[in-house]
């Protein structure tokens, strides 16, 4: 096993990482919930989150969380759950996930198993450190089909298409949502506080839905 500390100083990268110590820092690591590994192919990220990091994943996630309570639709919050397949010799921990579409196949689980249900519908990744691996490709590789990618600046919806993520105008998982309208609010956050923030995009959603 080697390491290498890649800038910035926040990521740590670790090769030669077998499947079962990757299971066993997943393991140890519980404890520290502020660290986010990254696994592919032998080769281990550790990320730490910085504060803006954890407030735009917050943020996005509420986005979901106010859009599916207004369309009364159900969903599994399943935030940072660490999502692996050990055939495949990936995994990760999204930064938000939800069971939209797929929420009653497993409803009610305290264990779910990539090899017979399904991936969540809908990853969130806040990408405003620059990753050493390719999440989209894990992301791929496990099936999930959507996700929304925001690097501080720029937001963009990834659906699966045939196994690559194409970027899409508007949510498949909550069509509502278009990119224009998930960018705009995020920007707005910078300018309001956030229960401000919160109540303005709810009257936005009810005004969509009005308009339906």
């Amino acid at each position: 096993m080697t390491a290498t500390l890649v800038a910035p100083s926040n990521l740590m990268v670790l090769h030669g990482i077998n499947w079962a110590t990757y299971l066993a820092l997943i393991h140890d690591l519980e404890a520290e919930p502020s660290k986010r590994l990254t696994y592919n192919q032998g080769t281990l990220e550790i990320m730490v989150p910085l504060p803006p990091h954890e407030r735009y994943k917050s943020l996005m996630g509420r986005l979901v969380e106010v859009t599916t309570e207004e369309t009364e639709t159900e969903i599994a919050s399943l935030g940072s759950t660490t999502w692996s397949r050990e055939d495949l010799q990936k995994g990760l921990e999204a930064d938000e996930c939800f069971y939209i579409q797929n929420e009653p196949a497993v409803r009610g689980k305290n264990a779910i198993d990539l090899s017979v249900d399904p991936p969540p519908d809908l990853a969130i990744e806040v990408d405003n450190t620059q990753s050493s691996l390719n999440r989209l490709e894990i992301y791929a590789a496990i099936g999930v089909p959507e996700v929304w990618r925001f690097d501080g600046e720029a937001l963009l919806i990834y659906r699966l298409v045939s196994g690559q993520y194409q970027p899409q105008e508007t949510s498949q998982v909550l069509p509502i949502l278009k990119q224009t309208d998930i960018l705009q609010f995020l920007q707005k956050s910078q300018t309001m506080g956030e229960t401000s923030w919160v109540k303005e995009f709810r009257q936005w959603i009810r005004e969509q839905i009005a308009g339906t």
